[in-house]
């Protein structure tokens, strides 16, 4: 059995980018019903996907998926589906995957420190690690994972690394059937970049993820936890949403010169996973605007309540992973 037959994925369409006829763009998204079935619902998702991905420009590769209880998950966009390419950021979920793994096997602890030097700090880099300004300090693994996969932070890659060198994570991967995902090992084997994915194996990773078969509950729960907290990232999918829509969403973005990635997972109101996307874009116009008026940045932002809306109304599939409310505090 391959991986893809374990994850229930069913075949994907070959006819352009996305499953089925689509709606033509002058036909206003969010006038119709909403879907009831997820082939339904898979139509209304590759209509604003093919939308809003063209008037952003650039390369666009992608994989997304609509969950159907009654059988595989219905293919809504596959666009150079099988393209390997530098996925950057998105693959700091592979690389928290790893380390929870060796949690898992007991290996490694949450609880356990590891030592912030001001060598390890990635100067100027995103995340908070390199605003402290006062090294060396100690942090939990917790703690590193944490930052890792909200505050998407640089310095954490290499924290990381500390306890899961290059080679080792590449064949945790590699034994999980992710043999795209992969880091790219330096000199130094206890550091790396980032390296390649593709927009399905980056989907698939996910719904292993969900599914339960990639890491144990306590430790799938704990990683999606912090994918779908309100400091996760806010700029793309769930820019314009409520907090109660936003905690719906686990979802990871990655960016580096003139690209823009974003995967992730739409749960449904009782938390079951109901819709997957992994959407890579690269070559992309405004290589220096890192903010939220990217053109493909704005795209994500368009898409991301109408993937939600047409979704809304389906039931979701295997275990519920409900979130705590988090609140705001005044402090004291």
């Amino acid at each position: 059995m391959n991986r893809r037959t374990a994850l229930g994925l069913g075949t994907v369409a070959t006819a352009g980018t996305v499953l089925g006829a689509t709606a033509p763009a002058s036909a206003a998204e969010g006038t119709e019903a909403a879907p009831t079935t997820p082939a339904q619902a898979g139509r209304r998702v590759a209509t604003s996907y093919t939308r809003h991905s063209t008037e952003a420009g650039g390369n666009w590769q992608a994989y997304v998926s609509v969950t159907d209880p009654a059988g595989p998950p219905v293919v809504a966009v596959t666009a150079e589906a099988d393209r390997r390419i530098e996925a950057y950021s998105l693959n700091k979920i592979a690389v928290a995957t790893t380390v929870l793994d060796k949690v898992d096997r007991g290996l490694l602890t949450l609880d356990q420190r590891v030592e912030v030097t001001a060598a390890i700090v990635v100067p100027g880099g995103d995340g908070i690690f390199s605003l402290d300004g006062a090294y060396p300090s100690s942090v939990t693994l917790g703690h590193v994972l944490a930052t890792l996969l909200t505050v998407s932070d640089d310095t954490a890659v290499r924290l990381c690394g500390l306890v899961c060198p290059a080679a080792e994570l590449n064949a945790i991967l590699v034994a999980k059937g992710f043999p795209n995902t992969q880091v790219e090992p330096v000199a130094n084997p206890n550091r790396f970049f980032l390296g390649t994915s593709t927009p399905r194996e980056t989907h698939d990773l996910l719904r292993a993820l969900v599914a339960g078969t990639l890491l144990s509950p306590t430790s799938t729960a704990f990683l999606l936890g912090l994918l779908r907290s309100p400091v996760a990232f806010t700029d793309g999918i769930r820019r314009t949403m409520s907090s109660e829509e936003r905690a719906r969403i686990a979802t990871k973005a990655g960016w580096f010169a003139d690209a823009r990635h974003e995967a992730g997972v739409i749960f449904d109101r009782s938390g079951a996973a109901v819709l997957t996307y992994a959407l890579f874009a690269d070559r992309q116009a405004d290589p220096d605007d890192f903010g939220a008026t990217h053109p493909a940045v704005q795209a994500r932002a368009a898409m991301g309540p109408r993937f939600l809306a047409a979704v809304d109304r389906l039931a979701g599939a295997g275990t519920a992973y409900r979130m705590a409310a988090r609140r705001p505090s005044n402090g004291g």
